[in-house]
């Protein structure tokens, strides 16, 4: 597709959600809505109400449309395995399988092996294409995604209509995972094609592929630059979000649901507070980590990990706590009951924006397959939409004025603080960087 080399100039709607009962809803109506094509990558579509009510739906929507082209990409490996703590089965797979032989038309879903082993590296990539329309969010497909009982996960929804960009997306999935035949069928009978050697080959192509497409224009001249990247090196993805954070003279806003900014980052954030820069970092409460356990459950290694993450975040506040005392520097906490948190992304002086599935965090940096879209928006035409979505989140945040708003060790339950001590902080920190 050679037109898609140079910037398509169409013109063409970008919009906003707000709450994942609106993301539900959205996906579903696309899917009845859509005629020619629908590609879905989530790390995981869950075997729950929300999962099972939109694989039915992907399946009504092919036996009405038989050429309706439908592919799903999720990661290879946890779509094989239960929940954290769950006995061993076949995963989201067994759905998967199951539904395959009730319904006659196929859809095709591939589990894409991005490492060996799924602590090493998985599918993060962000994006459902249907026709021409691109539903943008960090969010995968369950019950928590989409509010579907009594407990949600809070994300970021934009929807962007443009031909070129849709078939950009689409043309990297199909080169990438289909064409290459490097990435197993995971609703198709036995698995045959998974090896070692082929995660290796896979591995290399995905390090050097990238988007067809390198820039389009939406209405409003703003234009949309699509990046998709995995490893430390010569990762686009990853310059790109330091150049946000780089260029910025006036104001960052940063989104992210673990704070544990890669070393990199960390320094670009600091040297924009000290050069000016007014910072807000929005940041997930503890009890707003997917990991958290509430204290009257059982408790297990998997839950500390939220409060390393706050560990972290009070050294930084404290670290640079003149920052905040001089007003440069906003920390803002979400919480609201018993809900989680998933917000990511960047806003640069009101006219860069960075949505992203990454999680700005040394795993999203160096292990997983992640992309983003890069906004420019030199008449800043999307505030009014960031707006609405900044009340919608700040709704339920509150602002840390000092590091002593934080709590410590000492605050912890006793089962986190026996287990933290058992931790040299020197092995804390080298797991941090590298895996959380």
């Amino acid at each position: 597709m050679d037109s898609l080399s140079q910037s398509d100039n169409s013109g063409s709607a970008i919009q906003a959600l707000y709450s994942p009962k609106a993301y539900k809803t959205s996906i579903l109506q696309l899917i009845a809505n859509a005629k020619q094509r629908i590609y879905i990558t989530a790390l995981y579509l869950q075997d729950d109400d929300a999962g099972r009510e939109v694989l039915h739906a992907l399946y009504k929507a092919k036996a009405l449309s038989p050429t309706l082209d439908i592919k799903i990409f999720v990661d290879f490996h946890r779509a094989q395995r239960g929940l954290i703590g769950e006995k061993q089965s076949l995963g989201n797979r067994g759905l998967y399988l199951k539904l395959a032989e009730q319904y006659s038309q196929p859809i095709h879903i591939y589990g894409v092996p991005v490492k060996t082993k799924e602590i090493l590296g998985v599918l993060h990539l962000k994006g459902m294409v249907f026709d021409h329309e691109l539903f943008y969010t960090g969010a995968s497909i369950n019950d928590v995604y989409m509010y579907q009982h009594d407990k949600y996960r809070l994300d970021r929804y934009y929807q962007i209509n443009n031909k070129s960009l849709t078939d950009g997306f689409c043309e990297y999935l199909n080169t990438t995972f289909v064409e290459s035949a490097l990435c197993p069928k995971l609703n198709d009978g036995p698995i045959v094609d998974y090896s070692p050697k082929n995660v290796a080959k896979l591995k290399k192509f995905i390090k050097t592929a990238s988007y067809p497409i390198k820039q389009c224009t939406l209405s409003n001249n703003v234009t949309v630059k699509p990046l998709v990247a995995c490893g430390a090196r010569r990762n686009e993805l990853n310059k790109n979000i330091r150049k946000v954070v780089q260029k910025s003279h006036s104001s960052l806003l940063i989104f992210t649901p673990y704070f544990n900014l890669p070393k990199a980052l960390k320094k670009d954030v600091i040297k924009a507070l000290k050069r000016g820069v007014q910072i807000t970092i929005v940041v997930g409460d503890k009890t707003a980590n997917d990991f958290y356990i509430p204290e009257e459950n059982d408790f297990s290694t998997i839950g500390i990990i939220p409060y390393l993450y706050e560990m972290l975040l009070f050294r930084f506040v404290k670290r640079w706590q003149k920052f905040i005392n001089n007003g440069s520097l906003t920390i803002r906490l979400w919480k609201h009951e018993n809900h989680s948190f998933h917000l990511k992304g960047i806003v640069g002086d009101q006219q860069y924006h960075m949505l992203t599935g990454s999680n700005l965090n040394p795993r999203a940096w160096s292990l997983d397959l992640e992309n983003g879209l890069l906004l420019n928006d030199p008449e800043q035409s999307l505030m009014p939409i960031l707006n609405k979505e900044i009340d919608t989140i700040f709704e339920h945040t509150r602002v840390i004025k000092h590091f002593s708003d934080i709590e410590t060790v000492k605050d912890y339950g006793v089962k986190p603080r026996k287990l933290i001590k058992k931790i040299r902080m020197t092995q804390v920190d080298r797991l941090l960087k590298r895996f959380l």
